[in-house]
């Protein structure tokens, strides 16, 4: 059976086989969000303005890194910014949970603890957004927060939407789940602020181009160009949304690599990343999970981040409309 990232990301007729379970799924998606228009479900607002940052599709379209700069654009604009998320993956026994740069990923989540590590803002993680929104302005001094990859969680009343789009892959075969990507249909769209597509713009569309950074050691906190590395081999892993995305990056750098791709938010152990004694580079995602049991060819490559100024414009007319 082909894996579903085949099926939804080509034009193959498999996904008819699955199209009934699509149409249910989508006609439960429409009628909860319903429930939340007409007050059957209830949307609770918060004492300070919220902005979703989320995405239509399963797996990865570089939302992270959007979250990470709109948290330093809001800093910039003199704003104590806030993050909430669920907490994907975390298996702590009580919620909320308050989230920091040495917080534990098995407990709370790997991509908050990489948010908390790297922003230096107040994260609290929980199932309940608003529940972790509450919990985090009562202990935090925020004015704005940002909720991670909350789109579709409309019990937690919102200012601005922002949806992120694979400016490559967009929607697929544009069908909802399971016989496509999408968590809602695509009409969904017409209804947020601002989109920001990875990659190549639509119409109406703001652009951003994640770009690799530097490598720096997981053990010694040595910081290298991706470019010393080109005259020897290299293995690479990645357990996010669209794995090919890193590789791809690390291939156009010049580096010969021998690629490892893991389900989105894989728990490691050390006999995966078994390779033998050559260089092993990973998301920064990945190296939070790693760090545990880290060696001294183990290197994280960051990212760095472009924008479209305008998007930090209507983000600023949003927020203080006149």
């Amino acid at each position: 059976m082909p894996k579903l990232d085949h099926i939804w990301y080509t034009r193959t007729p498999l996904a008819w086989l699955l199209l009934p379970l699509s149409a249910l799924y989508c006609a439960v998606v429409v009628a909860r969000r319903l429930a939340y228009r007409i007050g059957l479900k209830k949307t609770h607002r918060l004492t300070v303005p919220v902005i979703v940052v989320g995405n239509l599709t399963v797996g990865g379209t570089g939302k992270t890194p959007l979250v990470i700069w709109l948290t330093r654009f809001l800093q910039a604009q003199g704003y104590r910014p806030g993050l909430v998320a669920r907490g994907y993956g975390g298996q702590a026994t009580h919620w909320p949970q308050a989230v920091t740069a040495e917080s534990d990923p098995t407990l709370v989540g790997d991509e908050p603890v990489l948010l908390a590590r790297v922003t230096g803002c107040p994260m609290v993680v929980a199932p309940d957004r608003v529940a972790a929104a509450r919990a985090l302005l009562a202990d935090n001094a925020c004015d704005v927060l940002i909720s991670d990859d909350g789109l579709q969680h409309y019990a937690l009343g919102r200012d601005i939407e922002i949806a992120v789009v694979d400016g490559e892959r967009r929607f697929g075969n544009g069908h909802c789940l399971p016989a496509g990507p999408l968590r809602e249909p695509a009409r969904r769209l017409e209804e947020v602020d601002l989109i920001v597509a990875n990659g190549a713009a639509g119409a109406g569309e703001f652009s951003m181009q994640v770009k690799t950074g530097e490598a720096v050691n997981l053990v010694s906190g040595e910081r290298r160009p991706l470019e010393q590395f080109r005259r020897q081999p290299v293995h690479a892993i990645a357990g996010i949304g669209h794995p090919a995305r890193f590789f791809a990056a690390l291939h156009a750098a010049g580096l010969n690599v021998e690629t490892h791709a893991f389900p989105d938010h894989h728990a490691y152990r050390p006999e995966d990343l078994a390779f033998g004694d050559g260089t092993l580079l990973m998301t920064e995602k990945d190296a939070i999970k790693c760090r545990g049991f880290a060696q001294a060819n183990f290197w994280a490559v960051g990212t760095d981040v472009e924008v479209d100024a305008a998007l930090g414009v209507q983000i600023r007319k949003l927020l203080r409309p006149t």
